[in-house]
């Protein structure tokens, strides 16, 4: 077996089995109350609030721990003005024609448009890049692997932290996003992956009424 360089486990917590399902069906409660929020109040979120949820989305795993991820985190009003201009004008394009009529009808019970004022309402915006490839200290290209499936993995750890931290979020995915490599400075081997909007929801916030596909329908235990 090759030699590599390795290190203890770090220590898990030891809970007997009563306990370990009192923590997975509250996490599980606990997950189950988080929204996507389309109303957001501009009252501030300290910075370190999100940069501590950003690092928890870094712990992610990814493909040979390339970690192929960038997260931009915008909380300047000009910027954030400049970021919903841009993602308004390819909505109005979704909306206007490029989506189907299909999409349009399964979009209608959620009553969007191509409007996006939370872009600026809300106190943070969090762009995600997928870094398609890498580069080492001396400018030289370096491959990354899985990196759809990584990023994605990190994403799903960041909407955790942040409910965890009581804030609300928005995923929000204007198709191409390419004006998020030009607005923020990114290279164009980085994709942007996801817009997430990222405040306190508005006092008068209301979502849609919806249900989850029950258990049966998403898992299967053999």
């Amino acid at each position: 077996m090759r030699d590599h360089d390795t290190m203890p486990l770090p220590p898990l917590p030891r809970y007997d089995d009563a306990e370990s399902v009192r923590r997975a069906t509250g996490f599980r409660d606990f997950l189950a109350t988080r929204r996507s929020v389309r109303a957001f109040s501009d009252r501030p979120v300290p910075p370190e609030v999100i940069t501590a949820c950003v690092e928890a989305a870094g712990q992610a795993p990814s493909g040979a721990n390339k970690q192929p991820w960038r997260f931009e985190i915008v909380g300047d009003p000009d910027v954030k003005r400049e970021i919903r201009l841009a993602a308004e004008a390819e909505e109005r394009a979704f909306y206007g024609g490029r989506a189907g009529d299909a999409w349009l009808a399964d979009l209608e019970p959620f009553g969007t448009d191509w409007r996006k004022p939370f872009l600026e309402t809300a106190p943070w915006l969090i762009a995600v890049f997928e870094q398609r490839h890498g580069t080492d200290e001396d400018g030289g290209r370096v491959r990354h692997y899985y990196t759809r499936e990584s990023v994605g993995l990190a994403c799903g750890f960041l909407l955790a932290a942040l409910h965890h931290a009581g804030l609300a979020t928005l995923t929000h995915t204007p198709s191409p996003m390419h004006f998020l490599n030009r607005i923020l400075g990114r290279p164009t081997a980085e994709k942007p992956f996801l817009l997430l909007v990222v405040g306190h929801p508005a006092d008068d916030a209301t979502v849609p009424r919806i249900t989850r596909k029950p258990p049966d329908r998403i898992m299967g235990i053999r």
